[in-house]
């Protein structure tokens, strides 16, 4: 995945940790980054998660550090798809048929969920799967 940086350049799609208030380690977070001018910006999809996830830290927060890809779906699937390029089988394992099954896994666990009657795992899961939406539209 890639965008057009200001600079003309194209951004490419990177798994970056950022650090907060100098204490805070948010690793996994999906950043554009130019190579030719450095600049870099959150994807658009992920910054309400990455601003809530902040905010929940507050002005003076301790020392620690957090796995972005555990409350964000995009970044959990980029994650992913990362440790399955590094296998044999990345030239054949398309980043469309990782979303494609991530999906399918995300909607069998709504239903179990529904059948449990368990709504804090129904909305969790519904989050998940408007992640995976909201990137798509793009």
């Amino acid at each position: 995945m890639q965008k057009q940086c200001n600079c003309g350049e194209l951004m490419n799609l990177k798994l970056r940790t950022v650090i907060f208030s100098g204490k805070v380690e948010i690793d996994n977070v999906p950043i554009y980054t130019c190579a030719i001018c450095s600049h870099s910006e959150v994807i658009p999809e992920v910054k309400a998660d990455l601003s809530g996830l902040i905010q929940e830290l507050g002005d003076r927060p301790e020392k620690q550090s957090y796995l972005f890809n555990e409350c964000n779906e995009w970044a959990n699937i980029l994650v992913e798809y990362k440790l399955v390029q590094k296998t044999a089988q990345s030239a054949q394992y398309k980043l469309e048929q990782m979303i494609e099954q991530r999906t399918n896994d995300l909607l069998d666990l709504y239903l179990l969920a529904q059948g449990l009657k368990d709504e804090v795992w129904l909305d969790s899961i519904r989050k998940r799967l408007l992640q995976i939406g909201a990137q798509m539209k793009n």
